[in-house]
């Protein structure tokens, strides 16, 4: 799966609908409103990167209110939960 981060200027007032909104999208899995130079956060999990431009240049466009996009595509991920499972390969 292929994870890619999109940060978000919308429109003050229209901030809550985009993000019911953008979270209705397929491949959108999680929304947030944040504090900052962007008001949204919307992570984009699809199995193919052609997906990504189709999510984010096709779809996201469409949401009245947004501005401005940034969308950043991750290469790997280092959370806990996957540093705790390489240290238990093979532990049983």
């Amino acid at each position: 799966m292929i994870t890619t981060i999109v940060l978000i200027r919308v429109e003050p007032a229209r901030i809550p609908d985009a993000a019911k909104m953008l979270a209705g999208v397929d491949g959108v899995s999680e929304v947030y409103s944040v504090s900052g130079d962007w008001d949204l956060v919307a992570i984009v999990r699809v199995p193919e990167y052609d997906q990504i431009a189709r999510v984010v240049t096709e779809v996201f466009p469409t949401v009245p209110g947004i501005q401005r996009t940034q969308t950043l595509t991750a290469f790997r991920a280092y959370s806990k939960g996957d540093l705790q499972q390489a240290w238990d390969i093979g532990v049983e």
